[in-house]
């Protein structure tokens, strides 16, 4: 199994990424692990529709650029569905007994995913109906991966 985590922007605080590199470091003995960074567009405050839309579609177009035509590909959306540790656990276990034998998760930049990522999707989640710093959500969703394959496979891990 392989399993991409396709992100706009890089983590910039040390925290994240030691916790990042931490359950990538534990997801190493269940699957093919990997993160793929795209660049972010300078987003300033107050943008007009016109300019939201223009960094939503260069953003889109670079991580559409990295998405292979035969990876399952997972947004992480707001309006997405909703599981808790073990339906998400299902989720992934279904998605390989189906052959998909590349989930690729994908988080968008600060105003998240043009219209045309949307489109490549085949299914999208949601953490919460907050909203979560882009860099945080990647330890969320790394940590919940790495929870999901100890649930497949019976092994213990805290509650």
């Amino acid at each position: 199994m392989k399993i991409t985590v396709l992100c706009v922007g890089k983590i910039k605080e040390k925290f994240y990424r030691e916790a990042v590199t931490e359950y990538q470091k534990r997801l190493s003995k269940y699957a093919t692990f990997s993160i793929v960074e795209v660049n972010d567009e300078k987003t300033a405050e107050n943008l007009s529709e016109v300019e939201r839309n223009k960094i939503l579609d260069e953003e889109g177009k670079r991580l559409l650029s990295k998405i292979p035509d035969s990876a399952y590909v997972v947004l992480l959306d707001i309006l997405g569905k909703k599981y808790d540790s073990v339906e998400f656990s299902r989720f992934m276990e279904d998605n390989m007994n189906r052959g998909n034998s590349h989930l690729m998760f994908v988080i968008g930049g600060s105003l998240g995913l043009s219209d045309s990522v949307k489109k490549r999707g085949d299914a999208a989640v949601s953490f919460s109906d907050m909203t979560f710093p882009h860099q945080l959500m990647r330890v969320i969703l790394t940590e919940q991966i790495y929870r999901g394959f100890r649930i497949m496979r019976n092994e213990p891990y805290h509650k």
